[in-house]
């Protein structure tokens, strides 16, 4: 069993990550869909983000672990929610725009670049993703986790592989510049 498949790590994870910039990455978000446009996000947590984004798009949220899934629906009846994995997405629906926050960077190098191939193939044409990372130079665990941490070359790398990059920047998160933000364009 999974950190984000216990209640212990759940509710640790909401104490964590309850002053993250969600209202401003999804400011970001907004130059590039336009209201309405389909969405899905990928590792909805607690689902802060998901409950901005439901206001404007066209959203399913998503998540790997059936707790947060659950734990959404109870408060949030009727919201569009699909137990996926950001590796292999199984869905056969295309979206607009594919969105994430602090989440890919629990994949292996390996497995990112399997996620990003398969977001291409659900985005519609001239479609967006947008996902932060952590930033630094080391890949560690903690709580059973993989953290893998980027620098801003690096990972730009990796996505120009499989999207063009729209915007590549750093942001406060816990810390001054400590995250990456990334806007990229289906090629």
């Amino acid at each position: 069993m999974g950190y984000y498949d216990t209640k212990k790590g759940i509710e640790e994870y909401i104490l964590r990550s309850q002053d993250w910039e969600g209202p401003k990455l999804v400011k970001i978000l907004k130059k590039y869909i336009p209201k309405h446009a389909t969405l899905l996000e990928l590792g909805i947590g607690p689902g802060r983000d998901f409950e901005l984004l439901q206001k404007i798009y066209q959203a399913t949220g998503s998540d790997k672990s059936e707790r947060f899934l659950e734990r959404y629906k109870k408060t949030h009846k009727g919201s569009r929610l699909v137990k996926l994995d950001a590796i292999s997405i199984k869905t056969n629906k295309k979206f607009d725009c594919i969105y994430s926050n602090r989440v890919l960077h629990h994949l292996t190098k390996p497995e990112l670049k399997r996620s990003l191939a398969r977001q291409n193939e659900v985005l519609n044409q001239d479609g967006i993703a947008f996902h932060t990372f952590w930033k630094g130079k080391i890949t560690e665990k903690k709580r059973g986790l993989l953290f893998v941490y980027y620098q801003k070359e690096q990972l730009e790398k990796i996505l120009k592989q499989h999207f063009d990059v729209l915007e590549l920047e750093t942001f406060s998160g816990d810390e001054k510049d400590d995250s990456i933000y990334v806007v990229l364009k289906k090629n």
